[in-house]
Order: structure tokens, then C-alpha cells, then sequence
């Protein structure tokens, strides 16, 4: 395994972030041509008027902004150390397969609790790549 191979599972999650933010242009302007609400509606992000079903992708798009961020510096951090190996690997594949089905569920069927689970799920994993991280650092300066 080369160090390079960390990158594989960070271009998924940068391609599941882009796939996400398809579905705002998409849901907006079938929402507007349906009538249901106007373009003004979004002019300073979203208004009252729009629908639920609308807002979601929007609210996902802006998830995968936030805590995936510790992902993607984490992921460099084990590369620029060169301590990629397969358990980190591994558990960052397991992140972004926790993230994709998180954001699936959240822009289909939005279901709560499933989507609850999923997103604890991810970040414990994430965690888990931090203390490796830490770990790993803290035996080599010690």
C-alpha cells in the first residue's frame, strides 16, 4: 500500500459533496416552477416558505462542509507523516461509507434516528482516526 491511498477515500467524500450539491439547484427549481415557493425565497438563503424537502439538501450539503473538514486534515496529516497504513485506511473508507449512507437517508427519507445513529456512528470514527493520529505522533516525539 502506498501512502497515496488515503487520498482514494477522501476524493469519495469530496464526490459525495458535490453529488449533494446537485440536489439543491434541483429541488429549488422544481419547487419554484411547481409554485410552491418563488426565487425570492431564496434570496438570503432559505425563508420560511420553503419546504422541508427542499431545505434538506441544502442542510446535508452544509454537513458535509463541517465536521468532514477534521476528516480531510486528518487524512493529510497521516499522509504528510507517512503513517498511512491499512487500519487508517480502513477506518477512513468506514467514515465515508457512514457519511454517504447518513446523507442518503437524510435526503430521501429523513429518517431521525437512523440518521442520528449514522451521524454518531461517523464521528466516533473520526475520533478514532484522531487518537490513532495523536497516538502515533505523541510515541514518535516521546
Amino acid at each position: 500500500m502506498t501512502q497515496e491511498t488515503i487520498f482514494l477515500p477522501m476524493l469519495a467524500l469530496a464526490a459525495l459533496t458535490f453529488f449533494v450539491l446537485l440536489f439543491i439547484p434541483l429541488r429549488r427549481f422544481r419547487a419554484v416552477a411547481a409554485g410552491h415557493v418563488t426565487a425570492e425565497d431564496f434570496a438570503l438563503g432559505e425563508s420560511a416558505n420553503v419546504p422541508p424537502r427542499v431545505s434538506l439538501a441544502n442542510r446535508n450539503y452544509m454537513n458535509l462542509l463541517e465536521l468532514p473538514a477534521l476528516f480531510y486534515v486528518v487524512c493529510v496529516a497521516f499522509f504528510v507523516t507517512g503513517q498511512v497504513d491499512q487500519t487508517v485506511v480502513n477506518l477512513a473508507w468506514v467514515y465515508v461509507a457512514l457519511r454517504a449512507v447518513h446523507s442518503m437517508i437524510h435526503i430521501s427519507v429523513n429518517h431521525v434516528i437512523t440518521r442520528l445513529c449514522l451521524f454518531a456512528l461517523s464521528n466516533f470514527v473520526l475520533v478514532a482516526l484522531w487518537v490513532v493520529f495523536g497516538m502515533r505522533v505523541w510515541s514518535r516525539a516521546v
